[in-house]
C-alpha cells in the first residue's frame, strides 16, 4: 500500500504527523517514508550506473584506440628512419617531415572515422527503441565524437612525427 502526501514545506517536518495518523488508523502497518526526490534517485540508480560503465569503458576504449595508434606511428617511425634522415640530408624542413608522419597518422584516422560513422548512420534504426530523449542521428554525437578521436589521433601521431624531425641525418644514415 502506497500513501502520497503533498507538502509545500519540507517533507521531514510533516514525517511524524504522517507516522501518527497512519499508525492511528493501522497500529500494524510498517511505515516507511520516502521524499520524492529519495524514491526517484533509487529508481534511477540502474540507469546512472549503466551510464556511469558506459562512459568507464568508452574512455578505456579511446585511451586503447590512443595507444595503439602512437604504437604504429612509432613502429612507422622507426622503419622510416633511414628514409627520412635521407630527406632531412637532401634539405627537408622539420617542420616537412613533421607533416609527413602527422599526415599519415591522420589519414589512418580519418578513414576509421569515416567507416564508423557510415556504419553508425547504417545502424541507427537498430538502436533508435533503446534511446530516450535523445535522437538516433544526434548531431552532437556524430560531430563530437569524430572531433574528440581526431584530437587523440592528432596527440598520439605528433610524439613518433616529433621524435622523426629531430632525426640528425648522419645517425640515420650511419645506422644501416
Amino acid at each position: 500500500m502506497t500513501l502520497h502526501v503533498r507538502t509545500s514545506g519540507d517533507p521531514t517536518m510533516i514525517a511524524t504527523a504522517v507516522r501518527r495518523e497512519v499508525q492511528a488508523l493501522d497500529p500494524n502497518l510498517a511505515v516507511n517514508l520516502q521524499s520524492l526526490n529519495e524514491v526517484l534517485v533509487a529508481s534511477l540508480f540502474a540507469a546512472r550506473m549503466g551510464a556511469v560503465l558506459l562512459a568507464t569503458f568508452g574512455s578505456l576504449a579511446l585511451l586503447l584506440a590512443g595507444i595503439g595508434l602512437y604504437g604504429v606511428m612509432s613502429y612507422a617511425v622507426s622503419r622510416r628512419t633511414r628514409e627520412i634522415g635521407i630527406r632531412m640530408a637532401l634539405g627537408a624542413q622539420t617542420g616537412n617531415v613533421l607533416r609527413l608522419v602527422l599526415r599519415e597518422g591522420l589519414i589512418l584516422v580519418g578513414g576509421g572515422v569515416s567507416a564508423g560513422l557510415l556504419a553508425a548512420f547504417a545502424l541507427t534504426r537498430l538502436v533508435v527503441s533503446f534511446l530516450y530523449g535523445v535522437s538516433a542521428l544526434d548531431w552532437m554525437t556524430f560531430v563530437a565524437i569524430p572531433i574528440v578521436l581526431g584530437l587523440v589521433a592528432l596527440l598520439a601521431s605528433y610524439l613518433p612525427a616529433r621524435r622523426a624531425a629531430r632525426v640528425d641525418p648522419i645517425i640515420a644514415l650511419r645506422c644501416e
